[in-house]
């Protein structure tokens, strides 16, 4: 590991991986030893076409060569921002036709969370157990793992929490709450599915007492589980979604999408309800514009879906006890996290990349490029199971 990364960079773990990149296309990252690995992660579900794709790559350089930032968010009108915000619209339920560019998905939460306030003029937020929705301080209020809070505390107040998939919680959303704010499928709790329309009833009540239902679409977006977002598989129609990683090709980026003119109360009431200076930066916009683009002129939203049933019919080990998530966001589950953390660092010493999920240690997390094909699949599960076969023999002996 190159030791100035330790020296100067902070850090997030005590451990980490130290990979040295050189360079990454495709499918694959390239180590200064000039050694590949496929990469079965993208960036933490970020890099949705893989790395370098070449359309993301032109309208970035394209961009470039006409100007980068100018002004502060919201008062010069930039061609690629107001693009992207138009193409959104129209993919989007009529409802939801208006968007706040930000520069990261934390980011998207907090101005989520404030605009539900700033719209019901109530002050009671509700999130899930288990729930992760970013690392800054009102993001962090509405993460449901005490453990990674306690530090940092106090938080916002008057925050609750009910459990994913449990109807009778959905009673503690009354006429005091502002907003729920959930995963539509839950990401480091263990790629967890709503069940049971879960969704619909979460709606449902939001109606009857006058509450938002905002959805984090921050990993399953932008085309991860077949459709452009995780709530169309579901027959529900948010308040408010808030998007990021994948949106923007492997640029930093995050968003929210809101109703006219719920996201007009921002403007005034007070004046500037919510700034930024480099959200809907042209160059970021003109990334995440290619990307949306290439997901709706293609069929690589739709090609999840089969990839994930390869992935299924290849991930059949007894060492996996199931594996969890929809399309390309997928966590193949171990007894332990002892056996989890060995086969994700061994399979990496073997030139294929998996990852955690923060909460859930038996968790393999899977989320490769939408772009991965069906023979690389291939290649990367049968390290997974060579790496399980080898641990097997090991403890039976």
């Amino acid at each position: 590991m190159n030791p100035d990364f330790i020296k100067y960079q902070a850090q997030t773990s005590p451990y980490p991986l130290g990979m040295e990149v050189s360079h990454a296309i495709g499918s694959y990252i390239y180590d200064t030893n000039d050694k590949k690995y496929l990469d079965f992660v993208a960036g933490v579900s970020a890099c949705t076409l893989g790395h370098q794709h070449p359309r993301v790559n032109q309208a970035i350089k394209d961009q470039l060569d006409k100007y980068s930032h100018v002004m502060v968010y919201g008062e010069y009108s930039q061609s690629p921002a107001v693009e992207y915000c138009k193409l959104m619209a129209s993919l989007l339920p009529e409802s939801l036709n208006k968007t706040y560019l930000v520069n990261s998905g934390t980011e998207a939460i907090e101005g989520a969370l404030k605009l539900a306030k700033r719209t019901t003029g109530r002050s009671q937020l509700i999130s899930c157990h288990n729930a992760y929705h970013g690392n800054t301080m009102g993001s962090m209020s509405v993460m449901g793992f005490e453990e990674r809070k306690q530090a940092f505390r106090p938080l916002l107040p008057d925050v609750d929490f009910i459990t994913f998939n449990n109807e009778e919680d959905l009673q503690k959303i009354t006429t005091r709450t502002a907003a729920i704010l959930l995963e539509t499928i839950q990401g480091g709790a263990g790629f967890i599915q709503p069940e049971n329309n879960f969704l619909q009833k979460v709606r449902k009540r939001c109606d009857e007492v006058g509450a938002l239902m905002i959805v984090d679409e921050i990993q399953p977006g932008f085309g991860r589980t077949g459709k452009l977002f995780g709530f169309q598989n579901y027959d529900v129609v948010p308040d408010i979604v808030v998007m990021g990683k994948g949106m923007g090709g492997g640029m930093p980026v995050g968003a929210f999408t809101a109703a006219a003119e719920k996201m007009d109360l921002l403007t005034e009431n007070p004046k500037l309800g919510h700034i930024t200076t480099f959200g809907g930066h042209p160059v970021i916009a003109s990334a995440c514009l290619a990307t949306l683009q290439e997901l709706t002129e293609t069929n690589l939203m739709t090609e999840a879906i089969e990839k994930e049933k390869l992935f299924r019919s290849l991930l059949v080990h007894p060492l996996i006890t199931e594996v969890r998530g929809k399309g390309l966001m997928l966590a193949a589950m171990t007894e332990s996290a002892a056996i989890t953390n060995e086969v994700i660092l061994t399979c990496q010493d073997k030139g294929l990349i998996l990852f955690w999920l923060l909460f859930e240690g038996c968790a393999i997390r899977i989320t490769p490029p939408l772009t991965i094909s069906e023979e690389e699949i291939k290649e990367g599960c049968a390290i997974i199971l060579e790496v399980m076969d080898d641990i097997m023999k090991r403890n039976s002996n």
